[in-house]
């Protein structure tokens, strides 16, 4: 045993020998002292890599946060397929977070610098590259101008605001975008970056906070005349990400005032303004606005923008000349950024909430104090889409742009028109896909986060709905349904099965809101859900915003002006607040707060979508009525109008112009709310003014004229008076039918939750009981003979059922009126109502003066027989209902004996 450590000291040298000589082998040493930034792709990552020699490479400034089983990477190339067929080249292991580490790194026995072009930082199990460097044997190597060409959708977002010239890129210039020379701490989530080019007579700043993406990020120095207020006369460079886009911007700022942004009624402008806006719309705005934007991105939740200002400006007037020599004061602030609207056509900080500061600051002194990469608490940017029931999701391909989870192919799985979203379903609830992507991408859901049949990688997966068949197009879409069990994992992934990394993450929860709540329906512009529960005397609402939003606000009425609102937000602490309120004007002035009944009262924010959540009762209980909150009634049966708004502030006093929506629906929702469906506030159909015209025509003309004629009209000779009670009737009824079916053809179907509709076809039922009840009509009886039991119960059914109808049609017409006001909010109904009631009184005095006549000719006729001839008689103009029939009779008795005893003989 005494010759083991030599032995094992002999074996150790051997396999050192090996190895140096693979290395020395080595054909490609021409890049020995490469050197060149990390370009960022995920997790934070920066540093330098310098190689070494044929075996091994130097890292230094090395910033990451820890991935599941981060190793470093070879590739012959930097496009997708290189990428991922790719292999490690070391066997060292990056797992965990790394805070301005330097380390050498050798490479494999098996590997050499001719078989790499890329090396990267790589997490194995997601395929995911955080970063990289392009090894490239030029005679450039090492210069200060050398950059690596990273692929478009690797850089993210960068460009200007509001068509402005700060679209302009100097990337070319630097090694990297996000690597500087120097790096201060401002507060535990800001710090600032900036690199010194004296000769150039430029300065570049990064502004680096770990930060929401609605919040903006400012830097700049202090006028030295104002040392008392340091942020008075301040130049300041405000940076952040536009809403509808999400690229970033860098705008030159001059402080006037401690205040937002204003312009007076004289055009004067005043407060934390752009450059611009200080000198009018007529000045060039390459004049006044000196910070000129490289670069910008937001990954992993942090927010970073580079931008590049002189240090001697042209503007003597808005900008402070920046002494490199000098200690100068400088402020910083973080804050909610105000979208542009019509009447400010930028994007302007609002009050920063407390988080600012000052410092003083040679930028010539070397300052590196950021130990480490910012890590912030919420880190996926990615848009959220909730799954709801019955709410089909729709499945298309669309250009990588934001894809989250670098490299990825050219095309990948866009879910309603966003790009690789998060997908939260909830288990018991079904999802439905509807999938248009095309033939050549098979949807299906999985456990794998790769996808591309993981099979063909020697690795297992579980597949929970889709596959190779799952594919289709916008003309031929294919239906795929999902429900998500109590044994599903909690993140799965919906991939293709012909290409890796085209989707995202599924995260599975349980319960939501389309358990808890029977009816939903997706307001206007489709960027907010409503949800509901309605019991006997209340009724339980939940509102969740599509996208990010610091308030969300709903509504009932047909805008804003005259409605009661809803609004939920968040505050500093994290408790959510849902509060109620009456708007009675545009001016946050109109907006009075009520104290309505709620209970079960929720709102949260994840990722920014806001969902707030109450009970209320149908029929608020107030004790006299003056209140405003009194007149909020909601009627189940009749379809409640819903607006919504959101917002980037909102407080429970004090509230200002700050405080208006940024985004806010462009027209009510008419929601209806027991049969659980909603449709658009539009203008009226014509089909509906046809159908209500009709009606009208036919219950308010002819079949009130057809009973008319019936009643008044048979002491007229002939059957006249028959014929056009008939063709009245008849024409009426068509008439009815007609509109009725143009009215279902129109609302595509028959609902009977409104009071219109029930009166209108109990209407129509009685309307129609006539005709069936004129054919079954027992034969009338002859002169003198009794009348049968069957022609009387049948004249009085006849009689009351078209009367019934005439009543009942009458209603029909009011609520329809109140359903068209209701409906479509018609200016004028009102005037249309009274025309309407002017319209019955004026029938309604025909019919008195119409039976008053009858009444005097039956008098007349009764008292008038004594000249009457047996035989003369018509029964056609007799009223069987008629209250004198009985004494009418009994005279014709009488008159009959008297008549014919006193007939003269010669006749």
């Amino acid at each position: 045993m005494a010759g083991a450590p030599p032995l094992l000291l002999l074996g150790f040298l051997f396999h050192c020998f090996l190895s140096c000589h693979a290395c020395l082998n080595s054909t490609n040493t021409s890049l020995t002292n490469f050197q060149s930034d990390f370009f960022m792709l995920q997790h934070q990552l920066r540093g330098v890599f310098q190689l070494i020699d044929a075996c091994s490479f130097r890292v230094t400034r090395f910033d990451m946060l820890p991935g599941s089983d981060v190793r470093w990477w070879g590739s012959i190339g930097d496009d997708f397929a290189n990428l991922t067929n790719g292999f490690v080249i070391s066997d060292m292991k990056l797992n965990r977070t790394y805070k301005n580490d330097s380390f050498v790194v050798n490479l494999n026995n098996n590997v050499s610098w001719d078989q790499i072009r890329v090396v990267s930082v790589w997490d194995i199990p997601t395929a995911s590259d955080f970063g990289y460097v392009v090894l490239v044997n030029d005679a450039r190597n090492g210069s200060e101008d050398f950059a690596p060409s990273p692929s478009p959708a690797a850089v993210g977002g960068g460009g200007g605001n509001n068509g402005s010239s700060n679209s302009s890129s100097v990337v070319g210039v630097f090694k990297e975008p996000t690597m500087f020379e120097n790096c201060k701490v401002l507060s535990s989530s800001y710090r600032v970056r900036w690199t010194l080019e004296v000769e150039e007579g430029l300065i570049d700043i990064g502004l680096e906070a770990a930060t929401g993406i609605q919040n903006y990020m400012a830097f700049g120095w202090a006028n030295p005349n104002f040392t008392s207020k340091p942020m008075l006369g301040a130049d300041v460079t405000v940076t952040g990400f536009a809403e509808d886009n999400g690229m970033s911007f860098a705008d030159d700022f001059y402080i006037s005032q401690y205040s937002e942004c204003v312009k007076d009624e004289d055009g004067k402008v005043q407060g934390v303004c752009p450059d611009s806006m200080y000198e009018g719309s007529n000045a060039a705005n390459t004049l006044v606005n000196n910070s000129v934007l490289v670069y910008g991105h937001r990954k992993d939740g942090v927010s970073f923008v580079r931008y590049q200002r002189p240090l001697n400006s042209d503007d003597k007037k808005f900008d402070l000349p920046v002494n490199p020599l000098d200690n100068m004061t400088v402020i910083w602030a973080m804050g909610l950024l105000k979208p542009p609207d019509s009447l400010h056509p930028y994007y302007l900080p609002e009050n920063h909430g407390g988080t600012y500061g000052y410092l003083t600051l040679n930028v010539s002194d070397h300052v590196n104090d950021c130990l480490g990469p910012l890590d912030a608490e919420d880190k996926d940017d990615q848009d959220l889409i909730t799954a709801d029931r019955n709410a089909p999701l729709v499945v298309t391909v669309g250009p990588a742009v934001y894809y989250p989870n670098p490299p990825n192919p050219s095309k990948v799985i866009y879910i309603n028109k966003k790009e690789a979203p998060v997908l939260r379903v909830e288990r018991g609830v079904p999802v439905k896909f509807s999938i248009q992507a095309g033939h050549d991408v098979a949807f299906y859901v999985t456990s794998d986060p790769l996808g591309g049949n993981a099979t063909l990688r020697n690795k297992s997966e579980t597949i929970y709905a889709g596959g190779p068949a799952a594919e289709g197009v916008p003309a031929s879409p294919m239906v795929l349904n999902w429900a998500p069990d109590r044994n599903t994992p909690d993140q799965v992934y919906y991939q293709s099965v012909f290409t890796e990394k085209m989707g995202w993450k599924i995260q599975v929860v349980d319960g939501g809101l389309s358990d808890m709540y029977n009816n939903s329906v997706v307001l206007d512009d489709q960027q907010v859900t409503l949800f509901w529960t309605l019991s006997e005397n209340s009724i339980s609402f939940a509102a969740r915003g599509e996208k990010k939003s610091s308030y969300l606000a709903i509504g009932f009425g047909s805008g804003m002006v005259n409605s009661f609102a809803y609004v939920g937000w968040v505050d500093d602490d994290g408790k959510g607040h849902v509060n109620t309120y009456w708007i009675d004007a545009q001016e946050a002035s109109g907006i009075h707060p009520t104290y309505e009944n709620l209970t079960y009262v929720r709102c949260r924010s994840e990722n920014g979508i806001m969902t707030l959540e109450f009970t209320r009762p149908l029929n608020p209980s107030c004790h006299g009525g003056e209140r405003p909150e009194c007149k909020n009634i909601i009627d189940p049966t009749t379809p409640l109008k819903i607006i919504w708004a959101m917002g980037a502030r909102w407080s429970d006093d004090n509230l200002s112009e700050r405080n208006m929506h940024s985004a806010a629906s462009s027209r009510p929702v008419r929601v209806f709310l027991k049969r659980g469906s909603a449709e658009a506030l539009e203008d009226l159909r014509p089909v509906l003014a046809v159908h209500g015209f009709m009606m009208f025509l036919a219950w308010g003309i002819l079949l009130p004229g057809g009973i008319l004629a019936a009643r008044y009209l048979k002491h007229v000779k002939g059957d006249g008076w028959y014929q056009l009670h008939v063709y009245l009737q008849y024409s009426g009824l068509a008439i009815v039918l007609l509109g009725f079916l143009f009215a279902v053809a129109e609302l595509q179907g028959l609902h009977f939750d409104s009071v219109h509709v029930k009166f209108g076809m109990a209407a129509i039922f009685l309307a129609c009981v006539q005709p069936v009840n004129a054919y079954m009509r027992p034969k009338k009886p002859a002169n003198g003979e009794e009348v049968s039991s069957k022609r009387l119960v049948w004249e009085y059914a006849h009689f009351i059922t078209g009367r019934s109808a005439i009543v009942v049609g009458f209603v029909a017409l009011v609520t329809g009126m109140k359903h068209l006001g209701d409906r479509y909010g018609g200016e004028n109904v009102r005037g249309l109502n009274w025309a309407l009631i002017g319209w019955f009184f004026i029938g309604a005095l025909l019919v008195i003066y119409l039976e008053n006549c009858e009444k005097k000719r039956r008098r007349d006729t009764v008292f008038g027989r004594s000249d009457w001839v047996l035989g003369n008689s018509e029964e056609e103009d007799t009223d069987l209902l008629s209250p004198s029939r009985g004494f009418a009779e009994k005279e014709l008795d009488s008159s009959d004996r008297m008549e014919v005893q006193l007939e003269p003989m010669s006749r």
